[in-house]
């Protein structure tokens, strides 16, 4: 049979047949001239070479460096298969580059401008079954962003490690390259090979890939989850309510070291007792994207939509979250937007050129982190983020959102000396781009996921961390405050005999405590680096030690705004916190530290059985002092209120070492008032000071009220009082 082909330029044919030309499917594939149809593959070492359609079978000739080719007596491109003989094995395939691209004009124009919501559906590895004449056919369409590259191509399991025939079509303007391999399937791992303008190759991660291997290996691996989910129930009551106006009492975990060796299904069934059993509302993880450094704990993030292998697969982690709300708990996800690690496979110079970070050396490095810049202002880097977010929110079912870093984000000159960092437009040292791409997350993230929280670790006076977007806040919900951790900590490391002369230290969050929506944080940023456990930073000896913990988490649970708690500090870990190891588990045994964890059981109980406790925290209405200025005696009293005005709980705070006998309150009503907590309890390994359970208020003006009581004030003790009823 006459071969009618079009003659093809012999360098182009020399760039296909290497997978280095940049639009392999105007050569490749089918294609009519309206009388016949020319088909060409690439089929290296191959010693013959048919194309076989539903009419028969025809042999192709071979034109170039592994490139064949066959003419179809037909004007109609139809479905076909191509057969290649080696030397002792025969091999029937389909073609990749018959297909149409699997990406649309509108999903190119989203991305362009950075409004694609669901970025993930559409780059990175989808699998994919078409109907064709010859039946379904599943394989796996690939599509990756790098805009500066000459070609691309994708390797992988399914074509022997070879992207020769697996070269990539480029988009056009959007940048984004696309391609379906008929044989790739899900399990199978898989690289994009970037060809740079300076004729290197480099093989990069998938940006958007949602499964990788278990690092230090770095590959992508395609995925297509199966996983049910049985959560509706806490979906549709989490979409009706607010849940900054609820409670929210956090166990923040880093996985691997909670209990090592365990993953995400035995974490299922360990973790969620634990946190069942201390009555916490949330647990909040340390990040779980694929990262490959282990001691960074998750914070240098280089696969943002991938769960780490290091646990399971997506699925498993799908099955532990799912569980978790089945369990009535709320699960919060920190998440990296910041800076991403410098690994030449992954993110970095992804095309050859400074594509998702900053290309301004001022901006675009972290000077004390060793880590790349994102490019705000960027359109497409910007989508990426903001799809992120929103991808472990829609199909992860994550509850809140701890947004890692967020001064480093606002300031162009954190950490960096003078005449290292470029103002703004306006000569100023906000970086406005950031702003923006953080006010487009948080809208985003509430406008399409009622009932989330997104949080800030904002370590900076910056004003509406937690204002509305709309009068130029940040559309944060809730604001870690640090303030009140640092100078907390460091009151409470100072001995009680010198604590009347930094009383101020305690009480001076309640000048600004309704200033943004709190979280009052004991995170584990506090137990590491050399700064010790909770346990080792308070003073004294060992039953000191214990007291002072529990006075300090029960001020931390009446304190206006929500609280969270790192593992570990529940039982009094005494060690630093190490991620190469697991917690503590055996201090539980003994009777003075599970003491530490019956108190913060009965706080999470008695925390939740009050609104006053929760309902008004950002509000100066929901707090009232008593007596700020007893420095004297190293004792803070105050009520919290709940929002309805119905429940009320007076607060006594004693952070001396010794007992004070009949300490008398102020307080709004008269009548018997419940003891309903009491850190000194025994059954907390307490001395067991307190007031047998309920004290009477008289009419005996006391701070400024009409009425008054003698309380038994425990050493290193708080004291929760509510009316009885």
């Amino acid at each position: 049979m006459e071969h009618n082909t079009a003659p093809v330029a012999i360098e182009i044919l020399d760039a296909v047949s290497n997978g280095a030309y940049h639009s392999p499917h105007d050569i490749l594939g089918a294609h009519t001239d309206g009388d016949t149809v020319v088909i060409r593959v690439i089929r290296r070492f191959a010693d013959a070479v048919s194309v076989i359609t539903k009419d028969g079978e025809y042999p192709a000739t071979h034109e170039f460096n592994g490139i064949w080719v066959c003419t179809l007596p037909t004007g109609k491109i139809c479905d076909y298969r191509i057969r290649a003989r080696y030397t002792g094995s025969e091999h029937i395939s389909d073609d990749g580059y018959r297909f149409l691209p699997t990406v649309g004009e509108m999903d190119e124009y989203l991305f362009g401008e950075g409004r694609h919501e669901q970025l993930w559906k559409v780059l990175g590895a989808h699998v994919r079954t078409f109907e064709s004449d010859f039946g379904p056919v599943t394989g796996t369409s690939f599509c990756v962003w790098a805009p500066n590259a000459r070609a691309v191509r994708v390797i992988g399991d399914f074509n022997g490690w070879n992207g020769i025939s697996s070269a990539m079509r480029t988009m056009g303007t959007s940048g984004i390259w696309e391609l379906f391999v008929p044989e790739a399937e899900a399990g199978d791992r898989y690289k994009f090979e970037i060809l740079y303008q300076d004729g290197s190759w480099h093989q990069k991660a998938d940006p958007l890939a949602r499964r990788t291997e278990v690092p230090p290996s770095t590959a992508s691996i395609i995925t297509d989850s199966d996983f049910t989910w049985d959560d509706s129930a806490w979906m549709k009551q989490r979409a009706q309510k607010d849940p900054h106006a609820g409670p929210v009492s956090v166990y923040e975990v880093h996985l691997g070291s909670w209990r090592k060796g365990l993953g995400y299904r035995d974490l299922a069934r360990q973790l969620i007792g634990h946190v069942k059993y201390l009555g916490f509302t949330h647990v909040e993880f340390l990040p779980l994207a694929e990262h490959p450094f282990g001691p960074s704990w998750g914070y240098q993030v280089t696969s943002y939509y991938a769960p780490t292998a290091r646990y399971g697969t997506p699925d498993d982690l799908r099955y532990l979250i799912n569980e978790l709300h089945k369990a009535g708990i709320g699960v919060i996800m920190d998440w990296v937007p910041a800076h991403f690690p410098k690994d030449e496979w992954a993110l970095a110079r992804f095309d050859g050129t400074a594509l998702y970070e900053d290309p301004n050396p001022l901006r675009g490095e972290h000077p004390d982190w060793g880590t790349y810049v994102f490019n705000f202002g960027r359109n497409e880097v910007r989508n990426f983020l903001v799809a992120n977010a929103l991808y472990w929110l829609e199909e992860f079912h994550i509850d809140g959102i701890r947004v890692d870093a967020v001064a480093s984000m606002l300031y162009l000159d954190y950490s960096r000396e003078p005449g290292k960092w470029q103002p703004n437009i306006y000569g100023g040292r906000e970086n406005l781009e950031a702003i923006s791409f953080i006010q487009e997350s948080n809208a985003t993230a509430y406008r399409s996921h009622p009932g989330i929280m997104m949080i800030a670790e904002e370590s900076t006076s910056w004003g509406g961390v937690t204002g509305l977007t709309e009068h130029g806040g940040l559309g944060y919900g809730l604001k870690w405050n640090m303030g009140w951790m640092n100078d907390t900590l460091r009151y409470l490391a100072e001995k009680p005999i010198n604590r009347r002369w930094h009383h101020g230290e305690l009480t001076f969050s309640l000048v600004y405590a309704f200033s943004e929506h709190f979280l009052l944080p004991l995170s584990h940023d506090e137990v590491v680096h050399g700064k010790g456990s909770l346990y080792a930073k308070m003073p004294g000896d060992h039953w000191q030690k214990l007291a002072g913990l529990r006075l300090l988490y029960a001020y931390q649970w009446s304190h206006p705004g929500k609280q969270l708690l790192f593992m570990g500090q529940e039982f009094a870990q005494t060690d630093e916190w190490s991620e190469a190891r697991s917690l503590d588990w055996w201090l539980t045994d003994r009777k003075d530290h599970d003491g530490v964890m019956s108190c913060v059981k009965a706080l999470n109980r008695v925390y939740l059985e009050h609104p006053a406790l929760w309902s008004d925290d950002f509000r100066s209405s929901g707090f009232e002092w008593i007596d700020v200025s007893d420095g004297d005696h190293n004792v803070l009293s105050y009520l919290r209120k709940s929002r309805d005005g119905k429940d009320v709980v007076a607060v006594i705070c004693n952070f001396s070492g010794i007992a004070h006998n009949d300490y008398r309150v102020g307080l709004p009503r008269k009548g018997a008032w419940n003891e309903i907590f009491n850190s000194d309890a025994v059954e907390f390994g307490g001395s067991g000071v307190g007031n047998m359970g309920r004290v009477e208020a008289k009419e005996v003006t006391w701070n400024g009220r009409p009425y008054s009581v003698p309380v038994q004030l425990p050493p290193y003790g708080v004291v929760y009082l509510s009316p009885a009823e």
